[in-house]
């Protein structure tokens, strides 16, 4: 690592959405490049494109490989792990050339992190649509991350720094049992394990950010908790069991609280972390207080990986509207892990 500063590759997701305009407005922040070494891993073209429509004056170069990157020198290095493709495509639309580029971008990273080239990964969001198209049948960049590093035990969460909203000293982190997939599917990917097992990564990326004691409060499935069975029994059968084990290991988990209250409790202080059995369920309470501010993290990789929690917005894309806020907590956010010496794994 040069000068203390973690090195960081900046993936720029989808072309055709905002991530080359957020990354290029994130990288006007000095916050940002106090913090890290960047490197930007898309094609120079674009991010030229993006310099001029945000209208800054970064000074970037385009390097061959992660491997050559003078990390000494002021200039942000670029590299295109990709083809040029990418320089082509038109904007604000799904397109499977933008979803190519925007795997290659994301895996080429990963393997440098893998290889120990970079010490974290900050991506850009990538339009699973084009993904698809692409050929690629990954529900999003979390799957794709788990394959690469060869992972069974992961997770997503949605962790809120720190702020005049939270009253938790920590910030409030809340990860999902399930991931991208229908709200159908979700009782039958429920078990115990499972469920045990998200606390358990709940509560060793608290204590990797700083928090002593982490207080886990555990999502119930059903409205009421399942109102003694009359809503549904995986509260008794699957969720209660798994709060019983993580507890017998240690951890401070309370559990299973009907989601809407708990998620007030959480935001008030009473807990550092939550486990959300699905997606929306945590999603929704942390992005209507703090969407510009929220950062996904990848639990369970043996690499740091962040991203903000917006996606690729096609409406506003090239158009000079797009907000890098998320992205720079996001980034900040993989600097506080890796300069933890260690990275989000369980």
């Amino acid at each position: 690592m040069t000068e203390q500063r973690p090195r960081i590759a900046l993936t720029l997701g989808d072309v055709t959405g905002i991530g080359p305009e957020v990354v290029v407005r994130a990288l006007d922040d000095l916050r940002l490049r106090d913090a890290c070494h960047p490197v930007i891993i898309g094609h120079p073209t674009v991010i030229s494109r993006a310099i001029n429509l945000v209208g800054t004056r970064l000074d970037v170069k385009a390097v061959n490989s992660l491997a050559e990157i003078d990390w000494s020198s002021p200039s942000i290095p670029c590299w295109n792990p990709s083809t040029d493709a990418a320089a082509e495509v038109p904007v604000g639309q799904v397109d499977a050339r933008a979803g190519q580029a925007a795997y290659d971008y994301l895996v080429a990273a990963t393997r440098g992190a893998l290889r120990g080239e970079i010490d974290a990964i900050t991506t850009a969001p990538l339009n699973k649509a084009a993904l698809h198209a692409a050929g690629h049948a990954f529900p999003g960049h979390t799957e794709i991350l788990a394959h690469e590093c060869g992972v069974h035990e992961f997770a997503m969460m949605l962790y809120l720094p720190p702020s005049e909203v939270l009253r938790g000293p920590y910030g409030l982190g809340v990860a999902h049992v399930t991931l991208h997939t229908s709200i159908r599917s979700v009782p039958g990917l429920l078990s115990i394990p499972a469920i045990r097992d998200t606390i358990q990564l709940v509560a060793g990326f608290l204590q990797r950010i700083g928090c002593p004691a982490p207080r886990v409060g555990v999502c119930a499935l059903n409205p009421h908790a399942g109102e003694e069975g009359l809503f549904g029994d995986e509260e008794s059968t699957l969720i209660a069991p798994a709060v019983a084990a993580a507890r017998q290991q240690g951890i401070n988990a309370i559990g299973p609280i009907p989601a809407d209250a708990l998620l007030r409790r959480a935001v008030h202080g009473e807990f550092d972390g939550v486990a959300a059995m699905y997606h929306d369920q945590g999603h929704i309470a942390l992005k209507l207080i703090g969407f510009e501010r929220a950062v996904n993290v990848t639990l369970g990789l043996p690499i740091v990986r962040t991203s903000p929690s917006h996606g690729t917005a096609f409406d506003i894309a090239w158009q000079g509207q797009a907000r890098a806020e998320g992205f720079v907590e996001a980034v900040l956010t993989a600097a506080r892990l890796v300069r933890s010496n260690t990275n989000p794994v369980s």
